[in-house]
């Protein structure tokens, strides 16, 4: 059993244990009547409950397309968790219900399968369900926030190591020896300094590569902000940002990081994370740029690999 499944079955055991107290507690459903064999129900109950919970991250993983990851961040963890939420509550009243039917009925009649019983089975489920998953929402983004500030660490440090390894030369790259990574940077450094970035119409930006901050998609136009005379400057040409990601895709350093944005990784000068988001702050300017969830894992690999 990898990690990620000991992680599930940890918390499905802790929160179905949370139900079967708060009922041994209160002892609903009329399990007084049962004194001590009452506590074997409960026993089946909790059973029965991971089992249900673990074929409800099933369906979650195979259905609903959201596996358990901590790699997409704390919203992420959240909003997995209320989806697990609102499949399961109803599966485990059900399965309440149908148990005090089959088992708890012949002492207890009113442990007939109804619509009633239902409803109040569920009512108390949900109660429990809210209860956990108020722990579990502070539990995890205590310790997601927590993983994200350290990650943010790693990555604006790996950020300008990679700043300062594409600004060495290759001569220094011969003395250090040749990684994969530094091939890769010096493949970039015989890539032309100078770039012409071309509009649907005839009007055109030259610039040098090195002084391009970002690219804003406006409409139809893009904005080029860029440094000229030590300033930074803005250019709009009628263009998309799909044409200009396709000029620049020769250049590792140059990302999508936002559908509205791309970015030059050389002029970030630092990584910020957010309650579980991304923004980069751009040198000069000042601007803060957001990273889109489904451009965060493109930008942290680069980073990494460059």
């Amino acid at each position: 059993m990898n990690n990620s499944w000991q992680e599930i079955l940890r918390v499905r055991v802790v929160s179905c244990a949370f139900v079967i107290l708060a009922l041994a507690a209160f002892k609903p459903f009329g399990l007084e009547m049962w004194q001590w064999q009452a506590y074997v129900h409960l026993l089946n109950i909790f059973v029965m409950g991971i089992i249900m919970c673990l074929f409800t991250d099933l369906v979650l993983k195979y259905v609903v397309r959201m596996p358990m990851s901590k790699d997409q961040g704390v919203d992420y963890v959240i909003r997995r968790n209320l989806w697990f939420q609102l499949i399961n509550t109803p599966l485990i009243a059900l399965m309440i219900c149908l148990y005090r039917h089959f088992v708890l009925s012949n002492r207890v009649e009113s442990n007939q399968f109804s619509f009633s019983n239902y409803i109040e089975t569920l009512l108390i489920v949900a109660f429990c369900s809210f209860a956990i998953g108020l722990y579990w929402r502070f539990k995890y983004r205590s310790r997601y926030l927590a993983a994200e500030l350290e990650e943010t660490h790693i990555l604006n440090e790996q950020l300008q190591k990679m700043q300062q390894t594409h600004e060495a030369t290759p001569g220094e790259y011969h003395e250090a020896g040749v990684s994969e990574r530094k091939q890769t940077v010096m493949l970039a450094s015989q890539l032309p300094a100078t770039i012409k970035l071309m509009g649907t119409t005839n009007d055109s930006i030259s610039l040098q590569i090195s002084d391009l901050l970002y690219i804003e998609a406006v409409g139809n136009y893009v904005k080029v902000y860029h440094l000229h005379d030590g300033k930074v400057r803005t250019d709009m040409i009628r263009a998309t940002s799909k044409q200009m990601e396709d000029d620049l895709h020769t250049y590792p350093m140059i990302v999508r990081c936002h559908r509205a944005f791309i970015v030059n990784l050389q002029q970030v000068e630092q990584i910020v994370s957010k309650s579980g988001s991304m923004q980069l702050l751009i040198k000069h300017s000042h601007d803060y740029l957001p990273v889109s969830r489904s451009n965060m894992g493109q930008v942290k690999e680069i980073i990494k690999k460059l």
